[in-house]
């Protein structure tokens, strides 16, 4: 994979303790630095006034007053200093670029994840929250509809909700939005009846899991629900929001994936973009567990590099099955 990456990401200093730090990519660094064919993009800052089609004016100028101030705690959780910014800016150009990069047709070993901080899928229209300032995601979807692109689908694997990345395309018919989160976790969004409005009617796919599933219950829900959903959109490209702490180690959730899962959610992904023909590109969200972190990632790597992760067998949990039939009765799926 091509992974694009700026130091100055790790200038949005958190402090001590806390989860989302810029630690995370010192350890990705280093775990992938033990294979071949591992390359680095310095891709640049995003232009500022493309955030603006994103977010909100005012918001956009109350956050750069504020870390231009030396910055402090935004809410309970964000916490900025005068460089997070410029971090998120350089974070946001990470994920355009690979947005256009998937969508300009690099694919295989080239597949670009963006591996930028801090994450993005909480930022909504005009408010930063859980971590995010800029909504990442949207942005690289944004510059490839700019670009070349019709439409476009966000896949979400992290185990919280972005309910930036919703409130952000909710009405609008451009981008498709598909989100596995475990259900009342941070920020208790994303319900099944939540399918978009407007322009955006059937855009919205949420899978408010229970705590406790598992990778069986991750891949059948892609398979049965998230695939054929992404398929019937037909997007030009597909980009996953890719956090890692649906693992079954990670502090902050009691999901149970495991690092091979990741990488046979990769395959899936990879196949589901085959069929649509469509780019594929990656844009890091969360995953605090740093040697999860890092297993997560290097497994996707390597599925790029050839790797077969070995398959799974189980059946799907009780409470997987009724949220997918939930879903299905929504009118997502297999016809």
């Amino acid at each position: 994979m091509n992974f694009g990456y700026r130091e100055v990401c790790l200038d949005h200093d958190t402090g001590p303790r806390h989860p989302e730090s810029a630690d995370r990519l010192r350890a990705i660094r280093r775990g992938l630095s033990e294979y071949h064919g591992v390359e680095y993009v310095a891709a640049s800052t995003v232009d500022e006034s493309l955030v603006r089609e994103v977010h909100d004016t005012d918001y956009v100028d109350e956050i750069k007053s504020f870390c231009a101030g030396g910055g402090g705690n935004w809410d309970a959780d964000t916490v900025a200093v005068e460089a997070t910014w410029q971090a998120a800016l350089a974070s946001a150009g990470l994920a355009k670029w690979a947005g256009l990069a998937a969508l300009g047709g690099d694919d295989g070993r080239e597949t670009p994840f963006a591996l930028g901080r801090p994450p993005g899928h909480h930022a909504v229209e005009d408010d930063a929250m859980g971590f995010c300032f800029i909504n990442t995601a949207v942005v690289a979807a944004q510059g490839a509809l700019n670009a070349s692109a019709d439409r476009v689908a966000i896949f979400d694997w992290d185990v919280h909700h972005g309910n930036g990345t919703q409130n952000i395309c909710y009405d609008r018919g451009d981008v498709f939005y598909a989100s596995i989160h475990e259900e009342g976790l941070f920020p208790a969004t994303g319900d099944i009846e939540e399918t978009g409005a407007g322009d955006g009617a059937m855009t919205n796919l949420n899978l408010p899991f229970p705590p406790g599933c598992d990778t069986v219950d991750y891949l059948t829900a892609v398979e049965e629900c998230i695939g054929p959903s992404i398929e019937s959109f037909d997007p030009d490209l597909l980009l996953v929001s890719a956090g890692f702490d649906a693992h079954q180690h990670d502090p902050i959730s009691r999901m149970r994936v495991s690092s091979e899962g990741y990488g046979l959610l990769t395959q899936q992904v990879r196949a589901i973009a085959d069929r649509c023909d469509a780019g594929l590109g990656f844009v890091l969200e969360g995953g605090y567990n740093l040697d999860t972190l890092t297993d997560s990632i290097t497994t996707v790597h390597e599925v790029f590099d050839g790797y077969e992760p070995s398959t799974l067998d189980g059946d799907v949990s009780e409470g997987a099955r009724e949220v997918l039939a939930n879903v299905a009765d929504q009118g997502f799926g297999s016809k």
